[in-house]
């Protein structure tokens, strides 16, 4: 059952590609600085200046003729410098976090696909619209930098060789009578890897909304569905940004299943509840691990041992304590404080579907004008007609005794303005506790959560 929380949307719904599943999208159009004719969706292989009143330093506008999206930078992937981006990416992700949690509800969300899917969007606005995203996002104001690094870090994702399931795509639903730019076509397909395909929202709109959650259900393997209500998409619609994101992988030690046992959980000092909790204590049972801050941080790794699930668990206090200290400094040094050592680890089964409407969210955290007829999209068409009707995210995630099954996708819904507006340390968690799925090489966090209540 999906869990509503104060907005419905997260993880992008960044549509993650799933192997194996095929897509049309255009092939990179010849670059012009006039509107160009509708696109036309041809076969492509899966797997894929104005004021400025924010204070931010004056930047290139995104998109513009004042780089080449097609130049040398296009090929960069050197991986230290991904670091500038994933840096970015952690700190919205913490941002949203506190922004979605409160003390009730179970929270999950991929940050990565809303932080990719919102990257499409700012590549097509520009003044004070550009300012507020690039203020929420920490995106690099650098054109050719944020190109490189977007191209690098979606290249790294799907690079197939972590040893698990793992991979992202990106693509644009464009209106077919739509004068999309080309060059904002371009940008998106060469650095985001994004398909585009053509539909009809004016005499279609459900067809259209089937055709797109068919993609984001077949990109996150059957796990996100129905991403975009019905009544979202209207005769006013006429461009959709979706990501997806997928991941599948197994414990590097699965937990033993017939040590698996209803305990006692707690999710408020006054409440307890029945649930299954997994346990591993033998003498094979060594984890990276701290305690730190009245915090015990449990690392445990995913077969490959390139990802992992960092495990954020208050000693004694209550999860907004640890939410209080939340930082990307306060993470790295908790990560820097991790040793190999025997834990004896107690951790529940749980599985998590949420949902969410971004809109309120993101307006909150500095991007409001996104959402108003003062937006400026003129990067995608040349006009000052578009604005943001809806940023829908929804997520999956599902942890057992073999492993995790993870999935997100956010889609971002464009109308035209004037629409609409020591001892061996026992790391018990039986009670509410943070999560992230992590790719250990980068510290890119794909994936975080709290656990409230793992019963539902």
């Amino acid at each position: 059952m999906l869990l509503q929380t104060k907005v419905a949307v997260i993880i992008c719904a960044s549509l993650m590609l799933v192997s194996g599943v095929a897509y049309t999208t255009i092939q990179p159009p010849a670059r012009e600085t006039e509107q160009t004719n509708p696109v036309v969706p041809q076969p492509h292989p899966t797997n894929p200046s104005g004021t400025n009143t924010s204070g931010l330093p004056p930047v290139t506008p995104p998109g513009s003729n004042s780089t080449d999206p097609t130049g040398p930078a296009a090929n960069f992937t050197d991986p230290v410098s991904i670091q500038e981006l994933v840096n970015a990416s952690n700190l919205f992700a913490l941002e949203m976090y506190l922004e979605l949690a409160n003390s009730k509800d179970n929270l999950f969300f991929s940050p990565y696909s809303i932080f990719t899917a919102l990257g499409m969007t700012y590549e097509g606005a520009r003044n004070r619209t550009a300012d507020e995203i690039r203020s929420v996002f920490h995106f690099p104001a650098d054109n050719q930098t944020r190109w490189s690094l977007f191209k690098a870090l979606i290249e790294k994702l799907n690079a197939n060789d972590s040893g698990c399931n793992l991979s992202s795509g990106n693509a644009l639903w464009i209106q077919k009578d739509f004068d999309i730019l080309n060059e904002y076509v371009n940008t998106v397909q060469t650095y985001y890897k994004a398909g585009a395909e053509n539909v009809d929202y004016k005499s279609a709109a459900e067809a259209a909304r089937l055709r797109i959650n068919g993609w984001v259900e077949n990109q996150t393997n059957g796990k996100i569905k129905d991403l975009i209500p019905q009544g979202v998409l209207t005769f006013n619609t006429v461009l959709v940004l979706t990501n997806a994101i997928y991941f599948k992988g197994d414990w590097l030690r699965a937990f033993n299943d017939s040590l698996t046992k209803e305990m006692d959980f707690h999710p408020d000092p006054a409440t307890t509840v029945k649930a299954k909790l997994m346990s591993s204590n033998d003498d094979e049972s060594k984890f990276n691990y701290t305690e730190s801050d009245g915090v015990q941080v449990l690392k445990m790794p995913y077969s490959g041992e390139k990802l992992s699930m960092l495990v954020l668990l208050p000693r004694n206090g209550t999860v907004s304590s640890v939410e209080n200290m939340l930082t990307p400094l306060k993470l790295n040094e908790w990560r820097g404080k991790l040793k190999e050592q025997r834990v004896d680890v107690y951790f529940p089964k749980f599985k998590l579907e949420t949902k969410y409407f971004l809109k309120d969210n993101l307006s909150a955290m500095g991007m409001p004008a996104a959402f108003t007829s003062a937006a400026d999209f003129s990067g995608i068409d040349g006009k000052r007609d578009l604005f943001i009707s809806a940023v829908i995210h929804q997520a999956f995630v599902s942890v057992d005794e073999k492993g995790t099954e993870a999935a997100a996708a956010t889609a971002v819904v464009f109308e035209r303005n004037g629409i609409v507006e020591p001892p061996v340390p026992v790391f018990n968690a039986n009670h509410p506790f943070i999560f992230l799925i992590q790719d250990d090489e980068t510290g890119n966090i794909l994936f975080m959560g709290k656990v409230v209540d793992p019963t539902g």
